[in-house]
Formats: C-alpha cells, structure tokens, sequence
C-alpha cells in the first residue's frame, strides 16, 4: 500500500486537495494515476492490499481512507485468457466493480469506473456515442459491459470512463512488443482490419484526474485523439523509433484469437469535451512515450 500526500499549487486549475483511493496501483494505468495524484491524499492499492472479491476487505478499505473519489482501474485485463476463465473474469471484473460500487455507497464516496471500447461490438462505422447500446463480442466486454449496467443501478452518480488500446510506461503494452519484435526480426505483421485510438497511460490518468476535479457523473469516453488501425500504430512505432524492420499488413482471420475484438471501437471524445477536456492525438502521445522509453534505455546503459 502506498500513502502521499501534499498540498496543491495554488497556481494549479484547483486548490483543494482531494482524498483518493485507487485500486489498481501496480497496473499500466496504476502507474500513471499515482503519479498523477501524487500532490492529493492517496491511498494506492494493488491486487495484493485489497483484492476486489474480498467484500469485506474493500469495505474495510473504503471505510478507513474515508475518500472524496474512488478510482477503480483494477480489473482482469488479459482478453484472451477471460475467454477461458469467465468465472475469474466476472468474480474480479463485475462483482468485485459492485463489491466497491457499495462500499462506496455506504461510504459516501464518489466512484471513477474504468471501462473498456470492447462493450461494443464493433460493427459501427462512425465514433461510438455514450449512449449507443452496448453488445459485446467476448468475456472481458461482456463483464464490463455488465458491471457498467449494475454499478448505475447502485450509484446513479457514478463516473464510467471508457477508453482504449492502453499503452504506456511500468508494463506490458503493443508499443513494447512492437519495440522487442522489431529489433530482433526483418519483417513483422500485424492486423490492418481493427481501429481505434491508442491511448497514452499518462494523458488517461491527467484526463481522469480532471474528471473528478470537474464532479463529473455518467459515461464518458476518454481516449487520445484521431484513431488507426494495429498496423498503423505498428508502422508508426517502428518508424519513429528508427528501426529498420518491414511492417507487413494482415488480416484478423489470418491471425485468429481467442477472444474477438471489435473491428472498429472508435470513441467520440463529445463527452469528454463536454468537461473542456482534450487529450492530444494519439502519435503525440506515442513519441512522448518514446522519448520517456528511449531515455529509461539510456539511463540503464
């Protein structure tokens, strides 16, 4: 468990600090949040403080840090193994988000819920609305999908923030395996028939931060701006950081899953800017990871 506190920069957009509990603090978005609410009363916790299937052990939790907000960005993320675990994936993703949903209730916390593109089905051709319904094509959205529904019903005030195609720095994300398999090969492929908008861990957690600051309630998509397909991303990766291997396109079917994705999960960012927040375009993001990537390298050597 990690504890920080300090007070804000009277020159910042606001002055009062906030208590925050986070779930998820050792995850890829756990990272970003924690350094983000590094001037705020936080107590961050991973899987190994609190797990979300313990309702005792998060009421106790909630209980004693007493939060403003709560931030839940702890979840089963592996899609591909949600497919063959669905019970672990609905005990952590869907009653562990109402094991929290109520402590919070009862706490009288306000409640950030991460949530996830993949509640849609992806058959839509133009940027997914809140309010488009959801139908999910695999385990992990459909425990998503779920939780959003029963986490209204408990706290109708509840803040879900849906994003996408996380990347960033403390973990596993596509730009790091771009990164390992275009160094060691001539050639890679990667699927060209699913799109959307990559995501910087860093610009997530500032945008979630504000959300709370702004007591923002309902769903909201949060993501980067401007949107590309795996291949794309890929192309842009290996681009920008100077490497010379070859990007070769494919498509979903020549490289199957377990769990489908959706062929397109583009988010409209209205809801976002309805709180004048904007996040920059996703390739800004990306060589700013890099840059943060490159400069970890160098230090190490």
């Amino acid at each position: 468990m990690l504890l920080a506190g300090a007070s804000v920069d009277p020159d910042s957009r606001y002055n009062a600090t906030m208590r925050v509990t986070l779930f998820g603090a050792s995850g890829l978005l756990g990272h970003g949040l924690v350094q983000q609410l590094g001037t705020e009363q936080l107590t961050a916790l991973s899987s190994k403080d609190a797990d979300l299937r313990d309702r005792t052990r998060i009421r106790d939790v909630i209980h004693d840090s007493r939060p403003d907000w709560i931030l839940l960005s702890a979840a089963y993320t592996d899609v591909d193994g949600c497919e063959s675990n669905r019970d672990l994936a609905f005990a952590v993703n869907c009653e562990g988000a109402i094991h929290v949903a109520e402590a919070a209730r009862d706490a009288a916390s306000r409640l950030l819920f991460l949530s996830t593109d993949y509640v849609f089905d992806g058959a839509k051709r133009s940027p997914y609305e809140v309010d488009d319904p959801r139908n999910p094509t695999s385990v992990y959205g459909e425990t998503k999908a779920r939780a959003e529904e029963r986490l209204l019903d408990i706290l109708p005030e509840v803040c879900i923030a849906r994003t996408s195609w996380l990347f960033g720095h403390g973990g596993k994300c596509f730009p790091a395996t771009i990164l390992k398999l275009a160094s060691t090969r001539p050639e890679i492929s990667v699927v060209d028939d699913q799109r959307g908008s990559p995501t910087f861990t860093r610009d997530l957690a500032s945008a979630l931060v504000e959300l709370c600051r702004a007591d923002a309630r309902g769903i909201v998509h949060v993501t980067n701006s401007a949107n590309c397909t795996w291949y794309e991303f890929a192309t842009e990766i290996v681009r920008a950081s100077g490497l010379p291997t070859k990007v070769n396109p494919v498509t979903t079917a020549e490289f199957p899953r377990p769990a489908k994705r959706p062929a397109y999960s583009v988010l409209s960012p209205d809801s976002l800017h309805a709180y004048n927040i904007h996040l920059p375009d996703w390739k800004d993001a990306l060589r700013r990871y890099l840059d943060g990537t490159l400069a970890a390298v160098s230090v190490v050597t």
